[in-house]
């Protein structure tokens, strides 16, 4: 039983003209998941052949806000795009119901509107939102969702996913530090997607503001790393910090391949991997 990995948006907090937000969508048998909604998901989304009333579910690894930042846009338009009232279905941290009711509130006048105009939408949206609690297990659809804490303090709390189909399996870690939630969530995994830092070029730059990221992020070497002790078959690095500029591909694949033998993806948007079950 297949899953399909796609990285919608490589970008980190910086605007990027050819990176959106981070974003990723996994695609178990006929379920799709979009895991966070940073800047352009659904400019992306669409380019991977989906739309946003084709989502099981939106599964959020935590509320900075880059990784939320166009949530607002999921919600809009798969409402509007839904022939009927159907819900949207939002996993995430604790306070995500908070972020949700304030994006509804943010977005009262337009609903006014798109009500007052079209005579066949007869709804507001239908947003039901699940707070979880890690260790926690549940299925969508044709996956199963597997939630585990990670460590991105002082944001807390985070979660990472480990999504099956099958006998296939992908981790998905959002921002976070190597620890154990990490481990458990890549142990065997398939395709392990991580968040990746230069420390050594990020040590270059003269800013006491990025300088501060360097303590709850994963360096590339980090990633490699835990992609080895749990065995994974493909590491796909993304949100690559400083950008990935032309000619620096291979310096950053060769820092991650001492410490990891397996396939190395430095992914960009649209990057797509399918593991066969």
């Amino acid at each position: 039983m297949p899953i399909t990995v796609t990285t919608l948006g490589t970008g980190s907090p910086l605007p990027d003209p050819n990176r959106a937000g981070p974003s990723t969508l996994v695609v178990a048998g006929g379920t799709r998941l979009l895991i966070d909604a940073g800047r352009g998901v659904l400019m992306r989304l669409v380019a991977a052949g989906a739309l946003p009333m084709m989502l099981d579910a939106v599964l959020l690894t935590h509320l900075h806000s880059d990784h939320i930042t166009d949530l607002n846009d999921v919600i809009t338009t798969h409402w509007v795009m839904s022939a009927s009232p159907t819900p949207l279905h939002i996993y995430g941290p604790p306070r995500t119901a908070e972020v949700v009711s304030a994006i509804l509130a943010m977005l009262a006048p337009d609903l006014t509107y798109r009500l007052a105009h079209h005579d066949d939408l007869t709804w507001t949206p239908i947003v039901e939102v699940h707070e979880i609690e890690p260790p926690d297990q549940f299925t969508i659809g044709e996956a199963t969702i597997i939630a585990r804490s990670t460590d991105h303090r002082p944001v807390e709390p985070t979660i990472g996913y480990r999504i099956e189909h099958g006998r296939t399996s992908v981790a998905i870690a959002g921002d976070t530090v190597p620890c154990v939630g990490l481990d458990e969530l890549c142990a065997g995994a398939d395709v392990y997607v991580q968040t990746v830092i230069r420390a050594d070029l990020v040590e270059l730059i003269p800013s006491a503001r990025i300088q501060d990221i360097l303590d709850y992020h994963s360096t590339v070497e980090q990633a490699a790393q835990t992609a080895t002790t749990g065995g994974v078959g493909t590491l796909m690095c993304t949100h690559f910090v400083p950008a990935l500029q032309p000619g620096q591909a291979e310096s950053w694949r060769a820092r991650a391949a001492t410490h990891f033998t397996g396939t190395i993806i430095l992914a960009d948007d649209l990057s797509s991997v399918t593991i066969e079950g």
